[in-house]
């Protein structure tokens, strides 16, 4: 009697189980578009737990205790529990699409091919096989044969299947997908099983046609998400030193950073953390006393503050004497007295304006925050961790070891008592995040800091200041710049490159190579000066930018000038070939495209448009990918791709027609549309990498 009262006793559990939670669960599934999705996801958690505990009371009786294998009434409980199953699992993913609980939001996978095709098969999978928990693998095909994205995800599930005593071939799994895979979908014209299990995906031309009219008509648009407050911590030079090429690589990273997450809509806030305080105000000081005794009153010519700078040093290195008073001038500094703090602030000024005239040649944007905005700062930081316990005694310093208390601790106070580069850094976060209101955090320095920067970050979350569920925080490192003989750039005489003698290297290069073109003979002098500034900062900043940011890259100005391959020259000269077709059409082609665009369809009919189009849609699914790696060498190589195939369109496709006369006689509007689609792309890349484009090149 037993076996048979406790499937009894089972059955009616479960039945009262599976009403209660499937009503509970529909209600708070669907009830005013998941209103109030955070009850819908506990009484989800619950129901599984439930169902869990109930799969293991089954399991149990099919190993004999209580049941045996052959009882009708354990075989229909079992099938009842896979139906519930399937309609959580279906639940599930509708919570998940109304809640938004990725970063970006839905409307952001109708723009992302990618996004949108593993969406759809991670859905097919959970439909097809209930309870697997394999994500769908789509990516995009090696050869147009194999279509234009593939679904690699079959034999994954085959192991899967495997290990749950299930045999079926990758073929049976891929075929099964393609049966749960919802129709029409909009983006895709057809699916086909290919070798072993490879699912082939061809996209619709019509979709890709409607989604081409869409960038002429509404322009170019981010994938919606969540706005966010971001700081950007880059560039970072240091008052009375010239900015060199150590600076290059932060600003050019930063700057391009910045430009990408405006772009995404965020509110982003550029900060140059500049030092500006310290032990060499000290000596500087002394040193302004001492060479210019009347500096409150005239205003010493110290334009050449790189060399006021070793002077100072040289004579603090020497002279005991100087070194006491350039101490003593640091505590007067530090003290606030009125003389102290004028000739620290004319030193800062000197420096601004240098450093602001290489931000101007650059192109970049910047507000200052130096060291010395967060002295007091430190004070109320270094007393916090004291009076909560973080800081401990380490012979004479106070040191904040991180959350594995592992590593190297910080050094919050000097044994001499003084601060440190770790103190500023800790009450810097803290003033980011709490009176900037920061949600995203992102710090551009060299990879060797990247140690640095863990520790900040997890000394901050022990101090509760840091919330890794409501903030993010990035350390984006890169490698050193080399010269070409590999090793560290530096000038034959082993000095340490100054930016501004780089830049101005750079234009002599570039005027070189327009002479060599014999641009001067059919440009004016202000469109040379223009492509002259547009190639030589624009080499230089994609040179950089097109390498992975985490390996060291040669500097090399002829690799950079070369008209030929992933170059900025290429790719500036591309740009304005594409802008100059619709121009040479004359008519409204080229004084009035909107009017083109309202009266004409694009129509992508032959193969090279076709792939052309297909490029250009991967937009959406390059700058996703930026968003989680914060690389910018992903959207240099989507550019030369994009170039690299409006050549082979160009060249296959005539977009318009003359006679041997020279005069046109007919244009094909609709490939002029697509070439205005290229270069509304290619625009909107270059505002983000900071290139400026010139009409004349």
């Amino acid at each position: 009697m037993r076996p048979a009262r406790f499937a009894d006793e089972i059955k009616t559990q479960f039945e009262q189980q599976k009403r209660i939670q499937y009503d509970t669960l529909c209600q708070a599934a669907y009830s005013s578009r998941m209103a109030d999705f955070d009850s819908a996801t506990k009484c989800i958690r619950s129901i599984e737990k439930e169902i869990h505990l109930l799969q293991t009371e089954i399991s149990n009786t099919r190993n004999g205790i209580g049941l045996e294998d052959d009882n009708a009434e354990l075989k229909k409980l079992m099938e009842e529990n896979t139906r519930l199953k399937h309609r959580l699992e279906i639940l599930q993913s509708a919570i998940a699409k109304e809640s938004g609980a990725s970063e970006c939001s839905n409307d952001a996978s109708g723009e992302s091919i990618l996004g949108e095709l593993q969406r759809i098969f991670s859905e097919a999978i959970c439909k097809a096989f209930s309870g697997m928990t394999v994500e769908a693998v789509v990516t995009l095909s090696t050869s147009p044969k194999f279509g234009d994205y593939q679904c690699n995800s079959a034999m994954q599930i085959v192991q899967h299947l495997k290990q749950q005593g299930i045999k079926m071939s990758p073929r049976d799994v891929a075929q099964k997908l393609i049966d749960e895979l919802r129709t029409p979908i909009a983006s895709v014209e057809k699916f086909e099983i290919a070798g072993a299990g490879y699912v082939n995906i061809f996209l619709s031309r019509s979709y890709g046609e409607q989604r081409i009219m869409s960038i002429l008509k509404e322009g170019l648009r981010p994938p919606s998400m969540a706005r966010k407050r971001v700081v950007v911590d880059f560039s970072s030079p240091n008052v009375a030193k010239e900015m060199h090429v150590g600076h290059l690589r932060s600003t050019i990273i930063g700057d391009s950073i910045c430009r990408f997450l405006e772009f995404l809509g965020h509110d982003v806030l550029r900060i140059n953390h500049i030092g500006d305080w310290g032990t060499q105000f000290g000596m500087l000081i002394a040193h302004l006393q001492d060479r210019f005794p009347d500096f409150q009153t005239v205003s010493p010519p110290i334009s050449d503050l790189q060399a006021f700078y070793k002077e100072s040093k040289v004579r603090f290195d020497s002279d005991e004497v100087f070194k006491k008073r350039a101490y003593e001038c640091v505590v007067k500094l530090q003290g606030g007295e009125p003389s102290y703090l004028k000739a620290w602030n004319l030193i800062c000024d000197v420096s601004r304006k240098e450093f602001q005239t290489i931000y101007n040649r650059l192109d970049v944007k910047l507000i200052e925050r130096g060291e010395s905005f967060y002295q007091s700062r430190m004070k109320k930081i270094v007393e916090e961790l004291k009076q909560s316990g973080f800081l401990e005694e380490d012979e004479g310093r106070l040191i904040m070891w991180n959350e594995a208390r592992a590593g190297i601790p910080l050094t919050v106070v000097k044994s001499d008592g003084g601060f440190t580069y770790d103190t500023s850094d800790m009450a810097a976060i803290k003033q980011r995040l709490q009176e900037e209101k920061a949600d995203w955090l992102i710090y551009v320095t060299d990879a060797g800091q990247a140690t640095h920067f863990q520790t900040i970050f997890s000394c901050a979350k022990r101090a509760k200041i840091l919330d890794a569920s409501k903030h993010r925080v990035d350390h984006v490192g890169f490698g050193v710049v080399l010269g070409e003989d590999g090793k560290k750039f530096k000038t034959r005489s082993g000095d340490t490159v100054k930016l501004a003698e780089l830049l101005d290297e750079g234009l002599k290069r570039a005027m070189d190579k327009l002479m060599q073109k014999e641009r001067n003979l059919v440009l004016t002098h202000d469109e040379l000066t223009a492509a002259q500034e547009s190639v030589a900062y624009g080499c230089i900043k994609y040179a950089d930018l097109s390498h992975n940011r985490n390996n060291e890259y040669v500097f090399s100005f002829d690799k950079m000038l070369e008209d030929k391959g992933n170059t900025a020259v290429y790719l500036l000269y591309a740009y304005t070939r594409i802008r100059s077709i619709a121009r040479n059409c004359g008519g409204d082609f080229a004084n009035n495209m909107q009017k083109v665009i309202d009266t004409t369809a694009v129509k992508l009919e032959h193969e090279k448009e076709w792939k052309l189009a297909k490029v250009l849609l991967r937009f959406t699914d390059v700058v996703l990918l930026i968003m989680k790696n914060l690389s910018l060498h992903c959207l240099c190589e989507f550019v030369y791709e994009v170039c690299t195939t409006f050549s082979e369109f160009y060249d296959s496709c005539y977009c318009i027609e003359k006679n041997k006369q020279g005069e046109i006689v007919k244009v094909y509007a609709s490939r002029i549309l697509l070439c205005e689609a290229t270069s509304r792309v290619l625009g909107k890349c270059f505002d983000i990498l900071g290139l400026k484009p010139v009409h004349k090149i």
